[in-house]
């Protein structure tokens, strides 16, 4: 029995997928669904996908992913950054946590490319096939349910209510998924012991060579530093619960810590002017003991939250919607799925997530919050810098415990377009 709606519905839709989430995971499973003839919509609740300080790195994995779909020397065209070390920088000392280049891969290295040209490349690719239909400004309110089984969506949008039925419901919101809160489950939470100011500094042309990207540190602070080619993106780590305490004492201390950690962008902190020009990110880690129930399946951070620690959650998340492909794609267009598939996915994803999310912690303990509560020189810990974790960590980085890679029915050309 389908419960019926409380408002009046406009419209209702039918489909064979309906996506709800416009970043990454979502982009790129509704470009796989769409190359293959299945019909799918895509909901965002935004009006676009420009948003402020979302992950910008793409690593191995990804742009390996977008290299089996003949798409990754197309959007490398675009103007972006590389990543090819990470490093850690004391007064004293730089000492090199990872290097990409020991990756075998046409790819070592992370590229760094704002997030919005990603999904927008991605949007622009999936229009092609007119099997495929994006509903921006779609605020999703309530699933619909059939004895039991998720057969769809209502979401408020233009004009009013509106309805989606279909066989499978993906949920790809985010870290703060409606989707995960209407089909009751609970995350199970860990506690980093840190939260970012994330901001931007003008880079000059003349700015030092080795101001690269990585970590500076010292007197008990910690700061990510990442080339954007045109700025700066700064990134200064606080221990968990402290902003208002930082944000109480003014804008003229937090500009003095930060230079005494990066004196070589001093000159131009006298940028930062408001707290609303720094955006503050209260860090997360969690996982769901299930991803899915009969019609809905969560992926990406809607199943998993991560930590930016290392910057993996773009590609953990698309990585998820590659094995969703896979596994999916052939009940989808029977239109049925079965609760085994959706088990399936899982099965293959839970792993990887749960082994990075550990490594993370692992980071996060040694690194983050050694570095904060030094009184002295802080000096990375030995595991950071012993060369088989070293290259396991690029490894899980750069690609997780094994390499996700499109079937072949999936990533085979499909000369059907618009």
């Amino acid at each position: 029995m389908v419960v019926k709606a409380e408002h009046e519905i406009l419209d209702i839709q039918q489909t064979n997928c309906c996506i709800v989430g416009g970043g990454p995971a979502g982009v790129m499973l509704a470009l796989l669904l769409a190359r293959q003839e299945i019909p799918v919509t895509l909901l965002e609740q935004h009006r676009d996908f420009d948003r402020d300080f979302r992950g910008d790195t793409i690593h191995p994995s990804t742009l390996e992913i977008l290299d089996q779909l003949g798409l990754a020397d197309q959007l490398l065209q675009h103007p972006h950054g590389k990543i090819q070390h990470l490093t850690v920088r004391t007064a004293t000392q730089v000492t090199q946590l990872a290097d990409f280049g020991l990756l075998k891969t046409k790819f070592p290295y992370i590229a760094v490319l704002p997030q919005v040209k990603l999904l927008e490349f991605m949007i622009a690719e999936a229009q092609r096939y007119p099997n495929f239909q994006l509903i921006l400004g779609a605020h999703v309110q309530e699933l619909v349910e059939e004895n039991g089984t998720v057969i769809g969506i209502r979401y408020r949008g233009q004009g009013g209510w509106h309805e989606i039925q279909a066989p499978l419901t993906i949920g790809a919101d985010g870290r703060f998924s409606q989707l995960r809160q209407l089909a009751g489950f609970e995350p199970v939470k860990s506690s980093p012991p840190m939260d970012v100011l994330w901001f931007r500094l003008p880079r000059l042309a003349d700015d030092p060579a080795d101001l690269d990207s990585g970590f500076r540190t010292g007197q008990g602070n910690l700061l990510v530093i990442i080339d954007r080619q045109d700025h700066w993106q700064l990134g200064y780590v606080i221990e968990k619960g402290s902003y208002q305490q930082l944000r109480s004492q003014g804008l003229p201390v937090l500009r003095q810590e930060v230079a005494a950690l990066v004196p070589e962008l001093g000159d131009r902190l006298a940028n930062l002017t408001e707290w609303s020009e720094i955006a503050f990110l209260a860090v997360e880690s969690s996982y769901l003991r299930q991803w899915y129930r009969p019609g809905l399946l969560l992926i990406g951070d809607a199943a998993h939250v991560m930590s930016p620690v290392a910057g993996v959650g773009i590609n953990y998340a698309i990585q998820d919607a590659v094995v969703a492909a896979n596994s999916l794609s052939a009940a989808l267009k029977a239109g049925q799925v079965s609760i085994a598939a959706l088990a399936g996915v899982q099965d293959q994803r839970a792993l990887p997530v749960r082994v990075i999310q550990a490594v993370q912690a692992t980071i996060q303990k040694q690194l983050v919050s050694n570095a904060l509560t030094a009184k002295s020189e802080f000096h990375p810990p030995w595991i950071l810098r012993f060369p088989p974790f070293q290259y396991l960590l690029v490894r899980l980085v750069g690609f997780g415990i094994w390499r996700v890679r499109l079937s072949a029915a999936v990533a085979a050309p499909n000369s059907k377009e618009a």
